[in-house]
Protein backbone atom coordinates (compact mmCIF):
# COMPACT_ATOMS: atom_id res chain seq x y z
CA UNK A 1 0.00 0.00 0.00
CA UNK A 2 1.10 3.87 -0.83
CA UNK A 3 1.27 5.86 1.73
CA UNK A 4 1.11 9.84 1.16
CA UNK A 5 4.12 12.18 2.11
CA UNK A 6 2.40 14.26 4.15
CA UNK A 7 1.49 12.69 7.58
CA UNK A 8 -1.83 14.09 8.35
CA UNK A 9 -3.21 12.79 4.82
CA UNK A 10 -1.84 9.26 5.87
CA UNK A 11 -3.58 9.70 8.79
CA UNK A 12 -6.81 10.53 6.64
CA UNK A 13 -5.93 7.37 4.97
CA UNK A 14 -5.66 5.28 8.11
CA UNK A 15 -9.34 6.55 9.49
CA UNK A 16 -10.84 6.06 6.31
CA UNK A 17 -9.67 2.37 5.66
CA UNK A 18 -10.67 1.34 9.21
CA UNK A 19 -14.03 2.65 8.96
CA UNK A 20 -14.56 1.39 5.42
CA UNK A 21 -13.33 -2.31 5.77
CA UNK A 22 -13.15 -3.39 9.68
CA UNK A 23 -16.02 -1.07 11.68
CA UNK A 24 -18.19 1.14 10.26
CA UNK A 25 -18.25 3.28 13.34
CA UNK A 26 -15.32 4.23 15.54
CA UNK A 27 -14.70 6.32 18.62
CA UNK A 28 -11.77 8.67 19.66
CA UNK A 29 -10.38 6.74 21.80
CA UNK A 30 -10.02 3.62 19.38
CA UNK A 31 -9.21 5.50 16.49
CA UNK A 32 -6.03 6.80 18.65
CA UNK A 33 -5.01 3.20 19.94
CA UNK A 34 -5.31 1.44 16.40
CA UNK A 35 -3.20 4.21 14.70
CA UNK A 36 -1.17 4.06 17.61
CA UNK A 37 1.61 7.08 16.31
CA UNK A 38 -0.55 9.86 16.51
CA UNK A 39 -1.06 12.46 19.56
CA UNK A 40 -4.70 13.03 20.54
CA UNK A 41 -3.82 17.49 19.16
CA UNK A 42 -3.15 15.41 15.64
CA UNK A 43 -5.92 13.17 15.87
CA UNK A 44 -8.29 16.13 17.04
CA UNK A 45 -7.38 18.55 14.56
CA UNK A 46 -7.38 15.70 11.76
CA UNK A 47 -10.43 14.25 12.72
CA UNK A 48 -12.02 18.32 12.64
CA UNK A 49 -10.50 18.87 8.84
CA UNK A 50 -12.60 15.81 8.13
CA UNK A 51 -15.81 16.95 9.23
CA UNK A 52 -15.41 20.20 7.41
CA UNK A 53 -14.66 18.62 4.15
CA UNK A 54 -17.57 16.08 4.31
CA UNK A 55 -15.45 12.98 4.87
CA UNK A 56 -16.77 12.38 8.25
CA UNK A 57 -19.89 12.56 10.40
CA UNK A 58 -19.58 12.76 14.17
CA UNK A 59 -22.10 11.96 16.35
CA UNK A 60 -21.86 13.41 20.11
CA UNK A 61 -23.73 11.66 22.96
CA UNK A 62 -24.83 13.88 26.09
CA UNK A 63 -22.85 11.74 28.61
CA UNK A 64 -19.90 12.18 31.10
CA UNK A 65 -16.84 11.42 29.92
CA UNK A 66 -18.13 12.87 26.43
CA UNK A 67 -18.46 10.06 24.04
CA UNK A 68 -18.21 10.74 20.13
CA UNK A 69 -18.76 7.93 17.38
CA UNK A 70 -17.49 8.59 14.15
CA UNK A 71 -18.51 7.49 10.31
CA UNK A 72 -17.56 8.08 6.63
CA UNK A 73 -20.09 10.62 4.46
CA UNK A 74 -20.78 9.64 1.38
CA UNK A 75 -18.43 11.79 0.17
CA UNK A 76 -15.65 10.04 2.03
CA UNK A 77 -16.86 7.05 0.63
CA UNK A 78 -16.22 7.76 -3.00
CA UNK A 79 -12.75 9.00 -1.69
CA UNK A 80 -11.90 6.09 -0.72
CA UNK A 81 -12.60 4.47 -3.84
CA UNK A 82 -10.11 6.84 -5.29
CA UNK A 83 -7.67 6.09 -3.17
CA UNK A 84 -7.93 2.23 -3.21
CA UNK A 85 -7.48 2.67 -6.82
CA UNK A 86 -4.02 4.80 -6.15
CA UNK A 87 -2.79 1.90 -4.17
CA UNK A 88 -3.87 -1.01 -6.79
CA UNK A 89 -1.88 1.54 -9.09
CA UNK A 90 1.11 2.07 -7.12
CA UNK A 91 1.28 -1.85 -6.30
CA UNK A 92 1.15 -2.82 -10.58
Amino acid sequence: MIWFADERLEFIQWIMCWLSEYKPVLRFNELQRWIGTISYKALSGTLKEMEHDGLVIPKEYPQIPPKVEYNLWERGQSLLLVINLMCSWGEA
